[in-house]
């Protein structure tokens, strides 16, 4: 039984690294060490007589027999779990399972959101689940969950937006020790000569965070590439880059190496529902009615008060 327990852990180590393509991400999101990775993906390689991942100082990739391996395994490891979920549902008098994905880490400002759908639905469970900005859809499309909490717009042809749910302004991340970090506030036209952070896809969406070009016009410069805040915080914190970030991030990444700058000519930023137009289920729609509801009659949730300059 205990082997099988290990092999179990040695798929999920695999998958895990094929979605992360980072041995550090992997470790934490596993709450294993990096030698358990590296001791997990070496036993597989020695088993198949292949090598699954393609490793350099810079990068990680899989090879084509790696990507077959995780495009056969995958399916049936998540069918596997969602087995499991759903007698473990049943057997806490639960029948369905809404899994809802977030890029924003102030989830305890929805509270009466989830508050709310679990008053009208008892049967279901709600799960949460990160997503981070550098893939912003790929957890949706494949259906690792069902509804999404993210910054709006969103422009894709497959993809519903339900509601706005939440608003908030959007600040300058910088390192505490930058020029801009004592100002009580900037503008776009600041960044002309900062270098900003970049890796997030697709453009469209990015520019509702990071404009191209400043109001005369200027391109802003575009620097390192980053999938989740915190592969952020040491560029800032270094002052190798600046950052225009959502308010929230004052709030759950508060550090004394960053501080937080008001960005006056930021339009407010708004965060919607989205979800897959060819997976919509009646959970999903009422998911949206409540969301929809609380917006109409109010603040979706405790929202923070707009925040002013601080070095945190």
């Amino acid at each position: 039984m205990n082997g099988v327990a290990v092999e179990l852990r040695d798929i999920e180590i695999f998958l895990t690294l094929a979605e992360e393509l980072n041995f550090t991400r992997t470790a934490e999101r596993l709450h294993v060490t990096q030698a358990r990775v590296s001791q997990a993906i070496k036993k597989q390689e020695r088993r198949i007589g292949a090598a699954l991942f393609e490793r350099n100082n810079r990068h990680v990739t899989l090879t084509p027999i790696g990507q077959r391996l995780f495009d056969d395994i995958q399916p049936m490891y998540r069918g596997l779990h969602e087995g499991m979920d759903r007698a473990r549902l049943a057997a806490g008098g639960k029948t369905g399972v809404l899994r809802v994905g977030s890029i924003a880490v102030n989830l305890d400002d929805f509270r009466r959101l989830f508050g709310a759908f679990a008053q009208d639905h008892p049967e279901c469970e709600v799960q949460l689940r990160h997503v981070d900005f550098g893939d912003p859809f790929g957890r949706l499309r494949a259906g690792e969950i069902d509804i999404q909490i993210v910054w709006l717009p969103v422009k894709e042809p497959d993809l519903t937006v339900g509601p706005v749910i939440y608003t908030e302004p959007i600040v300058l991340a910088v390192g505490a020790a930058h020029p801009l970090a004592s100002r009580e506030s900037v503008c776009y036209e600041d960044l002309v000569d900062q270098t900003v952070m970049g890796g997030v896809r697709p453009d469209y969406w990015r520019e509702a965070l990071v404009p191209v070009r400043t109001p005369s016009g200027h391109l802003i410069r575009v620097g390192p590439s980053v999938s989740n805040f915190q592969e952020m915080i040491p560029i800032l914190a270094t002052g190798e880059a600046v950052s225009p970030v959502h308010a929230q991030a004052a709030r759950y990444y508060a550090r004394p190496d960053i501080a937080y700058v008001p960005i006056r000519d930021a339009p407010p930023a708004r965060w919607g529902l989205i979800w897959r137009t060819g997976n919509e289920t009646e959970l999903i729609r009422s998911f949206a009615r409540t969301a929809h509801h609380l917006n109409s009659v109010g603040k979706p949730a405790d929202a923070p008060a707009e925040p002013t300059q601080s070095t945190l």
